[in-house]
């Protein structure tokens, strides 16, 4: 007789599946951090949706709940630490994706101490402590997270006009590194995720200009300025565990930009 026929194990399908965790999005009310909202809660998270501005905020949730999803309102400015640390004392996340950021544009000799200070304390003093709240409460639950960080190709590249945008983005770069070493063992897993330019409320003022515009279709080989879902698709693996072995790197989403 025969063998029966067995057959061959197949390896198994990667996870994008959220369903049963809860993702704390900054920067929730609009362009990539709304995006992000809008994906991590189609994959069943829970999404607490942060933003500085309530009434944008409170329309996307009410969107979100409206489409048949999951999601809170939290209505904060994430510069402001202590209010930041005192919202979240208590909740269990398991994601953090911080969208939250701002520039000052302008040539290097432009730039004021507040231009500096305002880009650093949102982009790159807020993304740190909100890291920390988050993986500290992770490890005293004894759970492993993703926190994913929204970066720029500047954070790889410099930029005409960009001089202190490009240094939060270049020290979060460094940063995400960093705290993937430190917290590796604990099963916290540190990314950002690199866009080129995207058409949301804090890139306006370049696409208002024809120079600008024709720079960025110069340099995009994809021939197109990525749209808010190809972020949203980048940040929605990188917080699934479909990414379960990806910790301290930048998935870099910009068409081509940094190629050559």
């Amino acid at each position: 007789m025969g063998e029966t026929y067995k057959p061959k194990e197949l390896p198994p399908v990667p996870s994008f599946g959220l369903t049963g965790r809860v993702a704390l999005v900054t920067g929730a009310s609009s362009g990539i951090g709304e995006g992000a909202a809008v994906a991590l809660a189609d994959a069943g998270a829970h999404v607490i949706c942060l933003a500085r501005r309530e009434g944008p905020l409170l329309d996307t949730v009410a969107a979100l709940k409206a489409a048949g999803y999951s999601a809170e309102a939290l209505a904060l400015d994430v510069a402001d630490l202590a209010a930041m640390e005192t919202a979240l004392a208590g909740r269990e996340v398991d994601i953090l994706v911080n969208a939250a950021g701002t520039a000052r544009l302008g040539p290097a000799e432009t730039i004021t101490p507040d231009d500096f200070d305002t880009v650093m304390n949102v982009n790159l003093r807020a993304a740190f402590f909100l890291s920390t709240t988050v993986a500290k409460a992770l490890m005293a639950r004894g759970k492993p997270g993703s926190i994913v960080h929204v970066s720029s190709q500047m954070g790889h590249v410099g930029g005409p006009e960009r001089s202190v945008y490009c240094a939060s983005k270049w020290g979060l770069e460094g940063m995400v590194r960093a705290m993937a070493l430190d917290w590796g063992a604990k099963g916290i897993r540190v990314n950002t995720v690199a866009p080129t330019f995207v058409r949301t409320p804090l890139t306006e003022p370049t696409f208002a200009r024809p120079e600008r515009r024709e720079w960025i279709a110069r340099n995009i080989q994809l021939g197109r300025v990525a749209e808010v879902e190809d972020i949203a698709g980048a940040i929605l693996y990188l917080a699934s565990d479909a990414s379960a072995m990806v910790t301290g790197t930048s998935l870099v989403v910009d068409g081509g930009w940094t190629a050559g």
